[in-house]
């Protein structure tokens, strides 16, 4: 067909068959930002919310967001995460919250998805908790940013 592992002979949608592939230690990192106002980031880094601490609550549901990835995107293999490492700052020019997750597994496929997902549920929980007295908040450039493991080998984005 066209390349895509995704797509059957037919163009019909399919889990891509991993079964004849050797499990290997496979990781990927992946990041993103919230653009958001100054008076936000004032009150995040001030823990200022009611709905509690932003960096808090979103790291935490980035790592459920990883564990939940297979839930979420419909042909992504269920993983046995061995790490799931989510870290997010305040950025201040322009002022952002950037997040960055890294993945690890040691599985016949790789973690790729699960770190953007990790990421952009950090990103929307950080719009959810701060919307109220932020209308202008945009979340950026998510992005796989590394991977190692498997046939295709290392990729590190430039």
């Amino acid at each position: 067909m066209s390349g895509l592992t995704h797509f059957d002979a037919a163009g019909n949608a399919v889990m891509v068959d991993v079964a004849a592939k050797a499990a290997t230690e496979r990781t990927a990192t992946a990041e993103g930002r919230v653009l958001i106002s100054a008076e936000t980031a004032r009150l995040i880094a001030e823990r200022g919310f009611a709905k509690g601490d932003v960096l808090s609550v979103a790291q935490l549901a980035g790592i459920m967001g990883a564990k939940r990835t297979p839930e979420l995107i419909p042909l992504c293999h269920p993983l046995p995460l061995e790490k799931v490492a989510v870290t997010l700052a305040l950025v201040a020019d322009p002022p952002a919250v950037a997040i960055t997750a890294t993945c690890k597994v040691t599985a016949k496929t790789g973690v790729e998805m699960e770190a953007l997902t990790a990421v952009a549920v950090a990103a929307l929980t950080v719009y959810d908790m701060c919307k109220a007295v932020d209308k202008t908040m945009r979340i950026t450039d998510i992005r796989l940013t590394h991977k190692a493991g498997g046939r295709s080998g290392t990729f590190t984005a430039a």
